[in-house]
C-alpha cells in the first residue's frame, strides 16, 4: 500500500503506551485511526527508542501539544518498539518524562510498512509525519532520513495553511493573506 495525498489513510488499531500526568499509573491501550474520526491527526514515526535524535522530535512535538489541541489535531508518535519500551525509555529519560501523548507500538512493522516509512532491512521506522483530516484523508506527508530531524513549526505552519481551504503561498504563516 501507498500512502498518497487525497487519499485515505491506511487504518490501523495497535497498542500504545499513554503516561499518566496525575500520579496515577500509566495506561496501556489500543487506538485506531478510525476511532479519531472527526479531528485531525498528526502522525509521527521515529526510528528506535533509547536514541539521540529522536526525543529531540518527541520533546517539541510535546512542547507544541497546546497549539496542536487549539487547532483540533491529536498528535501521536509511532516506532517499532513495544509499548514496555516506551514506557522504560520514559522512565529513564527526564525529558519524556512529561509526555502527553500517546506512543503507538509498532512491534508488526504493519503500520510503518503500510505507511511507507519502515526499512526492511534494519526493522525501523524513517522520521514520516503525516497530517490527516477529519476524514481520514491524508492531506500532508514528509519523510526523512534517520539522522535528521523535523520542524515542528513547519508540521503547524502546513496544518494551519490545510485548515485554511484556500491557496497559501510559498512561506505562508497563519494570519496573512492567503491567494484568491
Amino acid at each position: 500500500m501507498t500512502v498518497r495525498i487525497g487519499q485515505p489513510a491506511p487504518d490501523f488499531e495497535v497498542q500504545a503506551y499513554n503516561r499518566a500526568q496525575d500520579g496515577t499509573d500509566d495506561q496501556f491501550s489500543n487506538i485506531s485511526l478510525s476511532s479519531l474520526k472527526g479531528k485531525w491527526v498528526c502522525l509521527f514515526f521515529y526510528p528506535l527508542d533509547f536514541t539521540f535524535v529522536c526525543p529531540t522530535e518527541i520533546v517539541a512535538f510535546n512542547g507544541a501539544l497546546d497549539e496542536f489541541e487549539d487547532r483540533d489535531c491529536v498528535v501521536l508518535t509511532a516506532s517499532t518498539d513495544s509499548v514496555f519500551s516506551h514506557k522504560g525509555w520514559c522512565d529513564a529519560h527526564e525529558d519524556l518524562g512529561g509526555l502527553k501523548y500517546p506512543m503507538l507500538a509498532d512491534t508488526s512493522h504493519k503500520l510503518s510498512e503500510d505507511y511507507g516509512v519502515l526499512d526492511p532491512v534494519k526493522g525501523i521506522a524513517y522520521r514520516g509525519v503525516f497530517l490527516i483530516d477529519p476524514q481520514g484523508v491524508t492531506r500532508w506527508l514528509a519523510i526523512h532520513d534517520l539522522g535528521v530531524g523535523r520542524n515542528v513549526d513547519e508540521v503547524i505552519r502546513v496544518l494551519d495553511a490545510l485548515q485554511t481551504d484556500k491557496l497559501c503561498p510559498c512561506n505562508w504563516k497563519k494570519g496573512e493573506e492567503t491567494l484568491n
